[in-house]
Formats: C-alpha cells, structure tokens, sequence
C-alpha cells in the first residue's frame, strides 16, 4: 500500500502542516466572537448602502470604545454591516440604531445580539471541556475495544495515535478560521466549536474503521503457542502470538480493504457541504466550509497519518527490543 511503503513522505508532509498551522494560529491568532469575549453584534441591511468610512465616522461620535465595522449579506439578500461594540446600555443601543438606520436608504436593523462576558466566559470554558471530554473518551473506548491486541503494538499507542491525528484534524480547519479572520474579519464563535466537534467525529470514526480492519487481520495471521513462565517461583500457563506475516503488510493490506469506504465517505460528504457553502445562507457557509477543511485533513490523517505512525512505531519498538 502506497500509505506504508512512502510512509516517510506522508508523515513529513504531516509535520509540515502541523507545524505550519500552529505557526499560523500563534503569529495570526482568532478573532472571538462575542459569544466568547461578550459584547454586542448589531445587524443593519439598506436598500442602497452607505460607505464603510461614513458608518464608522457616525459610530465613532458615539463614543461607544473599540468597535468594528464588517460588510454582510443578511437573509433577505440585501446588503449591509455587521457592528461589533462592547455590551451596550439601551439608550447607547438606541443611540446605534438610529444613526445606523438613516444613513442609507431602507436601512433595517436585522439582528440585535448583546452577551455579557460572564456569559461568554462560560461558553469558553464549556467548550474546552467538550472537546476534552470527546477526547478522554475516544482513549478509553480504543484502549477497551483493541484490549487483547498487544502484539507488536498495544492497544493504548492505538488510542494515542487517533488523538495525535485528531490534533491534526483540528489544528488545520483552526489555522484556517484564523486566515479568514485575519483576512476577512470571520470571528469565531459556538457554530466553529460545534464543527470541530463535528470533525472530531467524523475522523475518529474513520481512523478506527481502519484500525479496526488492522485488529481483524491481525486475528487471522497470528498463531498462539502456550509456554510455561516461572515467575517468583510459581509456574503458570501462557499464550506467546506471533504473526504469519509482517506487521506492515497487515496494515497496508487493512488500508486496501477500507480506502474506497473511506475516499466515498469523503466525496459524499464534501458534495453535501460545497452545496451548503455556495446555495446556503451566509450564516451557515463559515460553517461549512470549516468542515470541508476538517473532512479533507481527517480523510488524509486516517489514511496517511494513522496507519503508518503504526508501522512506524512498530519498527521502532522492534528495534528497541533488538
């Protein structure tokens, strides 16, 4: 299988991309949403919209501190701005939307959303511990269901490879929202955390399709001899495994038998979310198109990542006990 036998390239590919993406993420950063930094995002759509410079010259007599000023498409097709302000008094609320509403024609307030930080700090707080608690449970359940499986490799470095992967799968996507928050103002708010646990899903199920296959090949080509161990004195009865054939050969043939699952998982779902991204609403396309960036490095992890982090750390544990 081409995963295993150019398995050097794919992994150093790999550690280009994660690399690359904390670098990203660390010199770039994300822009937080108010549904975590807390403030409040004021919609207005016009019939004939005003020039950016001649909103923010209007908001900037309010003397509302730090704001941000973005164009937007809203749901009724028209265009207009989105306001970011700290958390708004009603009568500085008022105050907004006046000014906002006369300078264009048909200016409409679509959407008025105002979260206290204490709130905002809530939902950080709870989406950490989400994706932490997928995290724990996605070890402890590979660790449980490839118990009995230690040969060459145990059942914990299978569940510590898929969550090296899952990094993966979430430092990509990740280093894209924060490209187009630098690039165009995208801020991040609870749609991106539900779709990186939504990444999560999808690559942790097709990562243990194919981990899977391994521990059902490695059933079939292993043979058990019982021997007699004396430990401490006392003789007792156990079961040596060795494999009829090589380890690597085990996992490229698992990889050949569950590539075209994986590739038509894959094709499938981007085709549902590029016509998500270009038919649906414009609330929903950051959103998508940070699954389609999660759906392209989970397929590329499972495949390319994975399996030969396996072969590799069993080359390595078979070097060590030499």
């Amino acid at each position: 299988m081409f995963a295993i036998r150019y398995r050097s390239i794919f992994l150093a590919i790999a550690a280009v991309v994660m690399v690359g993406s904390l670098a990203i993420i660390s010199f770039v950063g994300l822009r937080f949403g108010i549904d975590f930094t807390g403030g409040s995002l004021t919609e207005v759509t016009y019939t004939a919209i005003p020039d950016k410079e001649m909103i923010e010259s209007e908001i900037s007599s309010l003397d509302l501190g730090s704001f941000s000023v973005r164009e937007s498409e809203g749901e009724t097709g028209l265009d207009g701005y989105l306001i970011r302000t700290r958390d708004l008094a009603e009568s500085e609320r008022e105050a907004l939307v006046g000014i906002a509403t006369s300078l264009g024609e048909g200016g409409e307030i679509t959407r008025f959303t105002s979260i206290g930080p204490v709130i905002g700090q809530e939902l950080r707080d709870k989406a950490v511990w989400s994706i932490t608690a997928v995290v724990s449970i996605i070890v402890l359940y590979i660790a449980f269901a490839f118990a009995g499986i230690g040969k060459p490799v145990s059942s914990w470095v299978y569940g510590g490879i898929t969550i090296f992967v899952l990094v993966h799968d979430v430092l990509v996507p990740t280093a894209v929202m924060s490209i187009l928050g630098y690039v165009a103002g995208v801020e991040v708010d609870v749609l991106f955390v539900m779709a990186l646990l939504a990444i999560l899903g999808y690559s942790v199920n097709d990562t243990i399709v194919i981990f899977d296959r391994v521990r059902e090949n490695l059933l079939k080509h292993r043979t058990e001899k019982k021997v007699k161990r004396n430990e401490a004195g006392i003789v007792r009865d156990d079961i040596e495994y060795s494999l009829t054939e090589p380890y690597e050969d085990i996992v490229g043939s698992a990889i050949n038998q569950t590539i075209a699952r994986s590739i038509n998982t894959s094709v499938t779902t981007l085709l549902t979310l590029s016509a998500l991204y270009f038919i649906g609403g414009s609330v929903t396309q950051t959103f998508a198109l940070i699954l389609i960036a999660g759906v392209i490095a989970g397929t590329y992890s499972s495949i390319c990542i994975a399996n030969p982090l396996l072969v590799a750390y069993a080359k390595w544990q078979d070097g060590k006990q030499k």
